[in-house]
């Protein structure tokens, strides 16, 4: 029988989602985990790669087996043998033909950053340090930019093979919490969700710093345009990193896992 989980996960000591010669991957893991609960090796496939250092809070993943075991008591089972940093969250029995990354439709990720003239050590784990104040308007507007369909060959780094760089990002969201003056925040936390129908190689922590330039003053709207028609990655803001990225959500048609 093949199964859906949702599979949450601290990424900071992984490789990334994907089985590595050169350390530790969440995908070893996970199988491990899987294998010492049904008693049998079972292989997991994830909606996608995440790379080092990035985190999860909704990766989906399938798997098969023939456990006796309920799927409502996998997660409590599986639990049992994965580590603090890794967690599944539910599990529910799905078609034979689904596969957790053929089958998706839109992912969204969220990064998330501070703003402060000093280190926070409570969310150096999780954000990115931005020192510099950012101009919120000047964000939205470059964001506006980076809606829709394009060619984000601008936004991708060096070391990808796919065959075509045109994505959809359905949505770039900004969230704020802290001192914000004039559309400015001055000192607090801002969290970049991009929903899209996929993602180039760092397309995301690239997004992210694309808008920090913008609100900083370094890049306009109309810059941000010169790059998509461009595809120009010099062009674009500094790959920021990995540790302020999360995978939130996977969508499969009407229903977000």
């Amino acid at each position: 029988m093949r199964y859906r989980a949702v599979i949450s996960y601290f990424g900071s000591r992984y490789v990334g989602w994907q089985r590595q010669l050169n350390g530790l991957g969440v995908q070893e893991v996970l199988e491990k985990a899987l294998t010492e609960a049904f008693g049998a090796p079972t292989q997991a496939t994830a909606s996608g790669r995440t790379d080092a250092g990035v985190h999860a809070e909704g990766q989906v993943v399938h798997f098969d087996s023939e456990t006796a075991i309920p799927a409502e008591k996998i997660p409590f089972a599986v639990n049992t043998f994965l580590p603090d940093d890794v967690s599944m969250l539910s599990c529910a029995p799905a078609p034979e033909t689904f596969n957790a990354r053929f089958s998706a439709k839109r992912k969204t990720y969220r990064y998330s950053l501070y703003v402060s003239r000093h280190r926070r050590p409570m969310l150096g784990g999780t954000h990115a340090h931005i020192v510099l104040p950012l101009d919120l308007l000047a964000m939205r507007a470059a964001a506006d930019v980076i809606e829709g369909e394009h060619d984000f060959k601008g936004f991708e780094a060096s070391g990808s093979a796919v065959k075509s760089t045109v994505r959809t990002v359905y949505s770039v969201v900004l969230e704020s919490a802290g001192e914000v003056k004039d559309g400015i925040l001055t000192e607090g936390t801002l969290d970049i969700y991009v929903t899209g129908n996929g993602f180039l190689y760092n397309m995301v922590r690239i997004i992210a710093g694309t808008l920090v330039y913008a609100g900083q003053g370094k890049l306009t709207a109309a810059d941000v345009e010169r790059v998509l028609a461009t595809g120009d990655r010099t062009l674009a803001g500094k790959t920021l990193p990995p540790e302020g990225l999360t995978l939130m959500s996977v969508e499969y048609g009407e229903e977000k896992c």
